[in-house]
């Protein structure tokens, strides 16, 4: 199952930037990479560019700002990331995730998402949306 169009993929993806950007930890270690993140999603399309350093989640290429990595995946396999069931190093090499860019600061960031699953399966379930759960 997969989100229903780019507002709900702007919701729980880009909400949990956001839930990061506020967190003691990871917040200001996102804002000292200074990445500017673009997703592109299919299945809905979507595309979400986050601005680590100014800890802001856009949604559409309308920002402006040119990413420091590009992140290409079915939503459902960005779903099923944020709930720890995708190994990101692996989806890379079987091609579930194409990556352009800086490949190194993303592998660098991701153990950091481990502390978000929790909060990205609350927010699937508080919303009502355990269709999504994987």
């Amino acid at each position: 199952m997969s989100f229903r169009n780019e507002d709900e993929a702007r919701r729980y993806i880009g909400g949990i930037f956001e839930t990061a950007f506020k967190d003691e930890e990871i917040g200001p270690k996102l804002v000292d990479t200074g990445l500017v993140l673009r997703f592109a999603f299919t299945d809905p399309e979507a595309v979400l560019v986050i601005d680590m350093g100014q800890q802001q989640v856009y949604q559409g290429d309308g920002s402006g700002l040119t990413p420091s990595a590009t992140m290409s995946m079915k939503c459902e396999t960005a779903n099923a990331y944020w709930q720890g069931k995708v190994n990101l190093p692996f989806a890379m090499a079987r091609g579930k995730i194409a990556v352009d860019g800086n490949v190194a600061s993303l592998l660098k960031l991701a153990p950091l998402g481990k502390k978000l699953y929790p909060v990205y399966i609350d927010n699937l379930t508080n919303d009502g949306r355990t269709d999504l759960l994987v």
